[in-house]
């Protein structure tokens, strides 16, 4: 997922097209950010860059329906992507479990992506560490079921995001959602500009690549604009021989 989510991300920049689509969806990957951070606009962003490749379904999973489109792009209001969107809303852990536990009855073509929203609001449920490991693990489970179902050359990605919050002491939890998760994208605030909310993400694809930054601006009609940017000079998670995965500092 890494890979589906660089190649969104590049093909909305101006610095040209992005890579070609590819069938492989990669590993799994965390998105991570605090309050109104972009992480449902980026969620659907994939789910449209996805439904774009003529492949299968996509499932989206949140606990409530989306009061609006996260984005108003072009391929947001293309109906043709739109309607391989599939939005499910299980409101409790038990039902999001209920739900990927009878994932293999589902007729039809094996879905392409399996995302997630919200996830810290299933985990508050369940505070204990085992609860969260079993939940991740069915996801993975589910997402890997859809990937042999796809057949050869096929395959289901996992995208999920998780809200984090300065000094909440959750330390250990991400710890263990992060191995599960070998790639993860932060979402940190960035310079404001006139009548835009702006965010940096940081891709760090687990060892599959290398780190990539955007600085991903949202206009108040719901436009996004992407524009890349140059690894910082000095960050010690970028130096050779070293492996962070710990949250980039951004300097906010």
């Amino acid at each position: 997922m890494a890979e589906t989510l660089r190649r969104m991300l590049s093909a909305s920049s101006a610095a040209g097209p992005g890579e070609e689509s590819a069938a492989e969806s990669g590993s799994p990957l965390l998105l991570l950010g605090g309050p109104r951070s972009g992480k449902t606009a980026l969620l659907f962003a994939a789910a449209l860059e996805v439904a774009g490749e003529g492949r299968g379904p996509i499932f989206f999973l949140a606990r409530r329906p989306l009061q609006s489109l996260p984005l108003r792009t072009r391929a947001a209001f293309d109906p043709l992507r739109l309607q391989k969107i599939r939005f499910q809303y299980p409101s409790s852990t038990r039902e999001l479990f209920r739900l990927l536990c009878s994932a293999h009855e589902a007729q039809g073509p094996a879905p392409a992506l399996l995302l997630l929203d919200c996830l810290e609001e299933y985990l508050s449920e369940h505070q204990g560490p085992h609860e969260a490991a079993r939940l991740v693990a069915l996801l993975l489970d589910t997402a890997a079921h859809f990937s042999h179902r796809a057949g050869p050359g096929g395959s289901c990605g996992l995208m999920v995001a998780l809200q984090t919050q300065k000094d909440s002491g959750d330390t250990a939890q991400l710890a263990l959602l992060q191995r599960y998760f070998p790639a993860c994208c932060w979402l940190q605030p960035g310079a404001p500009g006139p009548r835009q909310h702006c965010l940096r993400a940081c891709l760090e694809s687990g060892g599959q690549g290398p780190r990539t930054e955007w600085l991903v601006a949202f206009q108040p009609h719901g436009e996004m604009t992407v524009t890349p940017l140059s690894p910082e000079v000095g960050d010690p998670s970028s130096d050779k021989g070293t492996s962070s995965r710990s949250q980039p500092n951004f300097g906010v």
